[in-house]
């Protein structure tokens, strides 16, 4: 007994010796990537070795006065388009990929064109290409060269913009069996994974980017495309990477892919 009254007693916590360091590198990490939450910015320092759990870093998030700007979102109609995101749904790797354009500008005023393709399964970037402009004739090039390293997809979304429709794209999907998804005309929530994909494209790449010329802005989007890919952590993959959850996933056979079936699965909707 050391005759004190036990309420007066009082445990000092001790902070942990690599918690500036730790504190320092999420402010960083934040700098660098203004639209990540805690939970992404704890993801990132995990795989850079920090003692970083999501509780951690959210309470050193809040100590900090970090914050993400909430985006204002519009109810939108689901609409009828049996070709929606909400009703076909990718199966696996390699079955239905998602594309779309994406205008930017130089620092001159210059338009800028980005073609984006995406896996919607994997939600891994295939090809982000950018040019003054692009034709139907440059959308099939870049697919050629994709069916050549990933194989060919049972489907392929998109909007109703002319590169899309053309004759002579139409012709030659129809003669490597592929077939083409159309959302419903003014709805681009049906394309809903090329939609999220673009959302992040623009939060954090073109809106903190300057472009001096076309040569500047493809060096950017390759280190971007790259980055997208092989280490920015996905939410609705578990925080992995889609180059990492991509590698995880098996394989479709020929037959699955030649013959598709349309039935839903338990993968999760685009962020």
């Amino acid at each position: 007994m050391i005759d004190q009254p036990r309420s007066s007693q009082r445990y000092q916590a001790k902070p942990r010796s690599d918690e500036s360091a730790l504190a320092k590198r999420m402010r960083e990490l934040a700098r660098q990537r203004p639209r990540f939450g805690y939970r992404h910015i704890a993801s990132l320092l995990r795989a850079e070795h920090w003692q970083a759990s999501d509780t951690r870093v959210y309470r050193l998030w809040r100590r900090e006065g970090l914050k993400v700007p909430q985006k204002k979102r519009k109810r939108r109609r689901l609409g009828m388009s049996k070709n929606g995101c909400d009703r076909r749904r990718a199966e696996h790797r390699d079955h239905v990929w998602a594309w779309d354009f994406v205008f930017d500008r130089t620092t001159s005023g210059s338009q800028l064109k980005w073609l984006s393709i995406v896996d919607e399964y994997t939600r891994e970037c295939l090809a982000l290409k950018v040019d003054r402009g692009i034709t139907s004739e440059d959308v099939i090039d870049t697919l050629a060269e994709l069916f050549a390293m990933h194989g060919v997809p049972a489907y392929i979304r998109s909007d109703n913009g002319p590169e899309f429709v053309a004759k002579r794209m139409q012709r030659w999907l129809d003669q490597i069996n592929v077939e083409a998804l159309y959302i419903e005309p003014g709805s681009p929530w049906q394309n809903g994974y090329a939609e999220s994909f673009h959302s992040r494209l623009r939060d954090e790449f073109l809106a903190v980017e300057q472009f001096e010329n076309l040569a500047a802005a493809r060096r950017l989007t390759a280190m971007w495309k790259e980055d997208y890919n092989t280490v920015r952590p996905h939410s609705s993959l578990g925080y992995v990477a889609p180059a990492e959850f991509a590698a995880r996933c098996a394989a479709p056979s020929f037959a699955t892919l030649s013959s598709p079936q349309h039935t839903g699965i338990t993968q999760p909707q685009p962020s």
